[in-house]
């Protein structure tokens, strides 16, 4: 999955890509990205609250997340911070078309 210098941890690094990044939605997810200029590797954050479903459904969800960018971290510029909001919708989504509109969002904003 994401290795520890892939994700971001604090809540006022998530706070801050959420105000001040980019944002693209989709039918499932909205994507938030920021180009910080740092000489890093690039961050990966997910939300996915509770009106998505119940906690098996949420975890599913998050873990389908995460191997998506893991998949599209080569293309993704070094040094910016993504934040990806999971929508209700995403819960019925098959594994498919969740990668193909995040992996859409990404090439649009984040590389």
């Amino acid at each position: 999955m994401l290795a520890r210098p892939h994700r971001i941890t604090r809540g006022a690094d998530y706070k801050a890509v959420v105000r001040r990044g980019v944002r693209g939605a989709g039918a499932h997810t909205v994507t938030y990205v920021t180009q910080t200029g740092e000489d890093r590797p690039a961050r990966f954050g997910f939300i996915v609250s509770k009106q998505v479903g119940t906690a098996v459904v949420r975890n599913t969800i998050r873990r389908r997340l995460k191997a998506i960018c893991s998949e599209a971290l080569p293309s993704v510029r070094m040094g910016a911070d993504v934040v990806i909001r999971a929508l209700p919708s995403s819960a019925g989504s098959d594994y498919q078309s969740l990668r193909d509109e995040v992996r859409r969002s990404l090439e649009k904003k984040a590389s």
